[in-house]
């Protein structure tokens, strides 16, 4: 069941949706702009991946035009255009629990992403800055084109990454790397994005559709149950002890028992 968000409201969101069988492909569009990301866009994108039907089993984010994104549209920066929504310069009269809590709902579909229910791809060219980093760090792998550019720029605007990207740039590339990364907000080509492990793959802009439907014949090509609780599993190994490991494979796997047995 494909989400019932209209094609008037993806327009508005900045985004594109096709789903076609086990595959959501949800699209950055807005290319004038290099896919930079605004709140309706985020907004766009919870609502669909929460009307996800069960038989998604594979979600593709990507951007329009040759890029992935851009990052934050910093119009919502700018103090002369307070009356943009979602402008961020309007909101420091709220409270600070107010703006925190606003800042928690933007985070959501970068949260969603990590839903054991499907496997998510970011497929990466051009640039990916920012909001638009931190929207591939969001996904479970990233195919990325050999001239992609990865930078988190936040540090450089007096700000800090809020939108989900510091846990899961430290799973990828450790403490070390990630505080070099993130204090330079340097560009990281897409080379070295594959060297250090924030890329699971890296080729030509020309292949990556090619790999894209490689990899989701293969991830697709298993009992989805057993994908999606391997996925859980290795999700919460880090904040386990071995024994609390142990513990949740087996009770995994007398779930997986049943399932096999029509029980």
């Amino acid at each position: 069941m494909a989400p019932a968000i209209s094609a008037e409201e993806l327009a508005h969101a900045g985004l594109q949706l096709a789903v076609e069988g086990a595959v959501a492909t949800i699209t950055l569009d807005r290319p004038q702009v290099r896919n930079a990301q605004v709140p309706r866009m985020w907004a766009g994108m919870a609502r669909i991946l929460g009307e996800l039907g069960p038989e998604v089993r594979v979600v593709v984010v990507r951007g329009a035009g040759g890029t992935f994104s851009a990052g934050l549209d910093l119009s919502l920066l700018d103090p002369s255009q307070t009356d943009e929504e979602g402008n961020f310069i309007a909101t420091l009269a709220a409270s600070d629990q107010e703006i925190i809590d606003q800042i928690g709902i933007y985070q959501l579909p970068f949260a969603m992403l990590a839903d054991p229910r499907f496997i998510t791809i970011a497929v990466v060219e051009g640039h990916a800055i920012g909001a638009g980093f931190q929207l591939a760090l969001s996904c479970d792998l990233r195919i990325v084109a050999e001239d992609a550019r990865f930078c988190m720029k936040e540090p450089a605007l007096g700000l800090v990454p809020d939108l989900v990207g510091t846990k899961p740039l430290v799973d990828a590339v450790g403490y070390a790397r990630a505080l070099e990364i993130c204090a330079t907000a340097r560009f990281v080509p897409g080379d070295e994005a594959g060297e250090i492990g924030l890329a699971q793959v890296v080729v030509p802009a020309a292949e990556l559709d090619g790999v894209l439907a490689a990899t989701i014949d293969a991830l697709t090509a298993h009992v989805h149950g057993a994908v999606t609780a391997t996925k859980r599993l290795l999700q919460e190994a880090p904040s386990r002890s071995l024994e609390d490991q142990r513990l949740a494979e087996r009770t995994a796997q007398v779930a997986r028992f049943r399932a096999l047995a029509g029980g």
